[in-house]
């Protein structure tokens, strides 16, 4: 038998004789090698619908003057080289500031974060997962956030502990607020 017969036989019975190996290596990197081309065929090339800007002149002087800083150009808000960007959108507010009452709180399980106000127009928010053993804060109270899992007790102020079994304070979250809403910093 020779050798063209033996690898013959060998890959119509599922078997692969030396030669299969390096012929895969060889499709592997001759399509490789087609996809850098792919590649670098359109590398540079401007495939934007405008032109690109002309540079600037590398000097001013009688010769070369300054390009203008000021005249007319494209609208805010439209699109296109030198528009301005549009205003991104208002941010949505954790909560309403009115709906968080002067010396309580309100726990936003979606969010396991709890907004307290612990003295009017002062806003703090917590993690709201309890430091005992991960459940979420269930009430905000006369200052004090409590978990109805164990107990523990917290202050609405900073979220210290106020009594265990939990003995780590909450994690405070930064928030702002205005006349709107409390929003995550």
């Amino acid at each position: 038998m020779n050798r063209e017969t033996a690898m013959h036989d060998d890959t119509t019975t599922g078997g692969c004789a030396a030669g299969c190996a390096s012929r895969r290596a060889v499709l592997a990197g001759v399509a490789g090698a087609a996809a850098l081309l792919a590649g670098c065929q359109t590398y540079g090339e401007n495939t934007a619908a405008e032109p690109l800007p002309e540079p600037a002149p590398a000097t001013t002087g009688p010769g070369n003057p300054a390009p203008a800083t000021t005249g007319p150009g494209p609208a805010p808000g439209t699109t296109g080289p030198g528009a301005t960007a549009a205003a991104p959108p208002a941010a949505k507010p954790l909560v309403e500031a009115g709906k968080v009452p002067v010396g309580g709180g309100v726990v936003l399980e979606g969010e396991r974060l709890v907004v307290t106000q612990p003295q009017a127009g002062v806003f703090k928010a917590f993690s709201a997962v309890c430091t005992h053993q991960g459940c979420i804060v269930t009430s905000v109270a006369d200052g004090v956030i409590e978990c109805g899992c164990h107990g523990s007790r917290f202050r609405a102020a900073d979220g210290s502990v106020a009594g265990g079994p939990a003995n780590r304070p909450l994690r405070e979250i930064r928030v702002k607020s205005d006349a709107t809403g409390v929003f995550r910093v």
